[in-house]
């Protein structure tokens, strides 16, 4: 692939949060704090799990890698964002620009794949319970998880690929937080009939997919809890699905958002708040949304707190 020669532009200038320097301040502390919430409620769900035995399930495994997996989407955003708050100083490389771009595309598509995946689980789970311990073996869940980060990597590089190939003029300000596909593809001097292309199609098939599974899943799964005769049975049933389904509704209707924000309008705006209820909020919540749900994981959280205080000096 002829990449185009990129001397003509070293940076580009995020400028989605500066337009309000009077509260600025309040923004760095509620982002902060947006960070912090991510990573320490991801963190005590990953070693929870990893140190309770009880906890090593399918399931289990797919949320402790959804939990890192919201890790790493905060981590390649937020810390530069504050950073540029923080030093007045809102510039970003064009290398890390576009390594921003690639990376959100890699854990967002991987998000979405192991929201696929966990529907999949559930649904083996409910609808064949004798085959589940059979199927849905170490190695598959394992074979599973790294089939998702492949995709969503290889769905990265294509965007990111296209996007070297694209030209850039001088003064590249970004009314955005962070270098979303979308924004910097409207800032390139060249034809982006390609790149905008495989936006709606290559993308949509991607986030498709998945999302396809999942309802599919959930068809079958609630024909076949409604054919549970005992009311407790299908209270039971109905709750290992509810936490997933929130996370589902929360991430999807983000990204819903965002998609349609970027396709029936041109504000800049509007696009960076709905991609901040995508790229932050879903992953703020998750941990929450898992935890206070789920008994088990309730258990295994206070067991590792517990197991903290005692072995500390």
């Amino acid at each position: 692939m002829e990449i185009s020669n990129q001397s003509v532009i070293s940076e580009f200038f995020l400028i989605g949060l500066t337009y309000a320097p009077d509260i600025e301040s309040f923004i760095f502390s509620l982002f902060l704090s947006i960070y912090f919430v991510t990573i320490f409620g991801n963190i005590p769900i990953i070693l929870a799990i990893y140190f309770d035995y009880h906890l090593h399930t399918p399931m289990y495994f797919f949320i402790a890698n959804l939990s890192f997996t919201d890790i790493c989407i905060s981590t390649t955003i937020i810390p530069k964002m504050l950073l540029n708050i923080e030093t007045q100083n809102q510039s970003i490389t064009y290398t890390g620009c576009l390594s921003q771009v690639c990376f959100v595309l890699i854990f967002g598509g991987l998000e979405s794949c192991l929201l696929a995946v966990m529907a999949y689980d559930r649904y083996l789970a409910i609808v064949h319970p004798l085959r589940y311990t059979v199927i849905m073996n170490p190695c598959l869940c394992v074979l599973l998880v790294l089939f998702s980060l492949f995709i969503s990597t290889m769905n990265a590089l294509l965007h990111s690929l296209m996007l070297l190939k694209l030209s850039f003029c001088k003064d590249q300000y970004i009314l955005h937080f962070f270098c979303e596909l979308v924004q910097v593809i409207r800032h390139a001097c060249s034809d982006t009939f390609i790149n905008t292309l495989l936006i709606y199609t290559v993308t949509s098939i991607f986030a498709g997919v998945p999302l396809v599974g999942i309802m599919f899943s959930y068809i079958q799964i609630v024909s076949s809890i409604l054919k549970i005769s005992s009311v407790q049975g299908r209270n039971k049933a109905f709750s290992t699905c509810g936490s997933h389904l929130s996370v589902v509704s929360l991430f999807y209707g983000t990204a819903f958002g965002v998609y349609m924000s970027s396709a029936v309008s041109d504000s800049s705006v509007k696009n960076m708040v709905f991609s901040m209820m995508y790229i932050m909020v879903p992953q703020m919540l998750n941990p929450f949304i898992y935890s206070l749900r789920n008994r088990e994981m309730k258990q295994a959280m206070r067991h590792l707190l517990l197991s903290v205080v005692i072995t500390s000096p």
